[in-house]
């Protein structure tokens, strides 16, 4: 199979390959890293790559016998985000406070190791993954790979420009107000936010930004994020995800909502508004009862989410070594954090079921959503990270869109529809109830199928 292609193959085909004995792990590994290396230096997806340890695992994988390579991500290489802890490494979370080197792996890269993946590689994030765009003065800029003097986003920048370029399978981001979403739409890619604590957070992020964060995967298929689901998620039946996009959904009922959540500040572009419409007339077309509803928000969505990031980011930096070696910026916003009364961070979670609540009124005539994730095209380089912090702040509401679906912690997904006129990545986000992953997956699997997005490669 031809390097290249192989790279772009994805994480479920690249594992089914290296189980038939088409492509050995070796073959695999080898391809990667030489993409890796022609890529990383222009593109800055990757802190550090474990070059070495990745072949050495790759030879143990080819050296097993036929019948011990029933590993769901068998071979395949992934990419873990740098506020993830890998064992023997710094966790950085793009800051040069990191700290010592960790002792464990975090408990999802340690179950992506026991589902045969291999560990390729730790990849940028912004500082404390406090921003939607992946630049710090530690670790430079990260580009996106569709056109490299613009964002991929953030704070899963890293894992999706590593993603969408073939330096990865597949790659683990974490997501507390889009930051999994929102890069994937930038940068083509399918991002699934999973429902709260599908995937353990473990010690190190429990409780992450105030019940905000999830961690979710960035992917080339459906397919592929949902092997990596049922490789990383609590325990569920075996393969429950995978073998489930299998089966028929009928008709189901969306709902189309375009209006961002009161108080974001964001007007949404008539190129992203058609990605939505494109994506409502072919589930129309596969049998689906499409409806435009807006969804009820109110007021408290954006207050919520902002009240729990500010507490977050600023119980997150309390973590570091150095806090005072951390950019303006970042420092101002946990300044802000540490503003937050106690009793007001108290009230935003217990607000938590009446938001869940309005917002949830949708599915009284609907059984998936249908939204914008964001407002326009990828940022340039040049034009985010500068200024003061409320500059930045407001930056920060381009993906307005997501933040409501971290708030009430439901699964949410980031799914490809197209190219603007630019050449640019376009994207839809599909929204689901509580703990229905499934539905979202078999969906966008007809989605994908109808109008495929996988094969569209970056010319970086």
């Amino acid at each position: 199979m031809d390097p290249i292609d192989l790279c772009f193959a994805g994480a479920a085909q690249q594992a089914q390959l290296i189980r038939d004995g088409e492509v050995s792990a070796r073959e695999l590994i080898d391809a990667t890293l030489r993409r890796i290396d022609e890529l990383n230096p222009r593109l800055n997806a990757y802190r550090v790559v474990f070059a070495e340890q990745a072949i050495e695992q790759a030879a143990g994988i080819d050296a097993r016998p036929r019948d011990e390579r029933a590993l769901a991500l068998l071979g395949v290489p992934v990419a873990i985000k740098d506020d993830t802890d890998v064992a023997g490494e710094l966790t950085a979370w793009g800051t040069s406070a990191p700290g010592q080197a960790k002792p464990n792996d975090a408990d999802v890269v340690a179950r992506l190791r026991s589902a045969g993946a291999i560990i390729i590689g730790k990849t940028h994030v912004s500082e404390m993954t406090a921003w939607p765009w992946t630049s710090s003065k530690a670790w430079g800029v990260t580009r996106n790979p569709w056109d490299p003097d613009r964002t991929p986003g953030g704070s899963s920048g890293g894992s999706a420009t590593a993603t969408a370029a073939g330096m990865c399978g597949v790659a683990l981001g974490s997501d507390g107000g889009g930051s999994v979403r929102y890069p994937a739409a930038l940068t083509g890619l399918f991002g699934l936010k999973p429902q709260r604590d599908r995937i353990p957070l473990g010690v190190q992020h429990a409780d992450g930004w105030h019940g905000l964060l999830t961690y979710g995967s960035l992917s080339r298929t459906v397919a592929d994020a949902a092997l990596f689901l049922d490789a990383a998620a609590n325990p569920t039946p075996s393969g429950q995800f995978a073998d489930g996009l299998h089966l028929p959904i009928g008709a189901l009922r969306v709902a189309v909502s375009f209006d961002p959540p009161a108080g974001s500040m964001v007007r949404l572009t008539a190129e992203r508004r058609l990605a939505v419409e494109r994506v409502a007339k072919v589930l129309d077309e596969l049998g689906h009862h499409v409806i435009e509803r807006e969804i009820r928000y109110t007021a408290r969505a954006m207050r919520n989410t902002t009240i729990r990031y500010l507490a977050g980011v600023h119980q997150d930096v309390a973590t570091m070594a150095h806090p005072d070696q951390l950019e303006r910026n970042t420092r101002r916003v946990a300044r802000l954090g540490s503003m937050v009364p106690s009793w007001l961070l108290a009230r935003a979670r217990r607000a938590e079921v009446d938001l869940a609540s309005s917002i949830n009124q949708i599915f009284d005539h609907a059984d998936v959503v249908l939204t914008p994730i964001t407002a326009g095209p990828p940022p340039h380089v040049d034009d985010v990270g500068h200024g003061g912090v409320v500059r930045s702040l407001l930056q920060s509401n381009n993906g307005a869109w997501a933040m409501p679906w971290n708030a009430i912690g439901q699964p949410a997904a980031a799914v490809p529809s197209g190219f603007d006129t630019a050449g640019l990545p376009v994207a839809v986000q599909l929204c689901g109830r509580r703990d229905d992953e499934m539905t979202l997956l078999r969906l966008a699997r007809q989605i994908e199928t109808a109008a495929p997005w996988a094969d569209a490669r970056p010319r970086c």
